[in-house]
């Protein structure tokens, strides 16, 4: 049975979780995280999207 569909609201939170493939890890050292973030960090400026952050 197919999933339903999100509910995309203005003010809505999703829930989102990055995993690699497999387990795997989706940067590769530091400075790949650094640049990862800048790139999801200039998105969200871009959008007007606001992004809380959990770290492990």
């Amino acid at each position: 049975m197919p999933r339903g569909a999100r509910l995309d609201a203005p003010g809505t939170l999703h829930h989102v979780m990055v995993r690699g493939i497999e387990g795997n890890s989706i940067v590769a050292d530091d400075e790949d995280r650094l640049f990862f973030g800048l790139r999801v960090g200039k998105a969200a400026a871009a959008t007007g999207t606001v992004i809380y952050v959990r770290n492990k």
